[in-house]
């Protein structure tokens, strides 16, 4: 089963990945607008707004989510995301992302 992770609003075309691939892995400056850095969830570089249904954050991931992004429900670090549905993904900040959608 694959997923269409899209990018509203940018130049990036959608990309169509494996689910339960790991978008770090994926995702390259060339393909997204996405920014990577630990790639493991402790540095909170990849901060991202998620539209669609993603499963929920673990323990830690939610812990940085909580300092990062408090009054952001659909807040995720791109790098832990678990892909199970198509998403659409916009860096945390920027104009497009909305602190209100999930």
């Amino acid at each position: 089963m694959s997923c269409k992770i899209s990018f509203p609003n940018t130049d990036h075309a959608p990309v169509i990945l494996t689910t339960h691939t790991p978008l770090a892995d994926e995702l390259t400056v060339q393909n997204s607008p996405i920014l990577f850095g630990c790639r493991t969830g402790i540095c909170g570089t990849c901060l991202v707004t998620v539209t669609g249904e993603a499963p929920p954050p673990d323990a830690d991931e939610q812990e940085l989510l909580d300092v990062l992004a408090p009054d952001c429900p659909n807040a995720r670090l791109a790098c832990q995301l678990d892909l199970t549905h198509d998403l659409k993904i916009c860096p945390y900040g920027s104009p497009d992302h909305n602190s209100n959608s999930v």
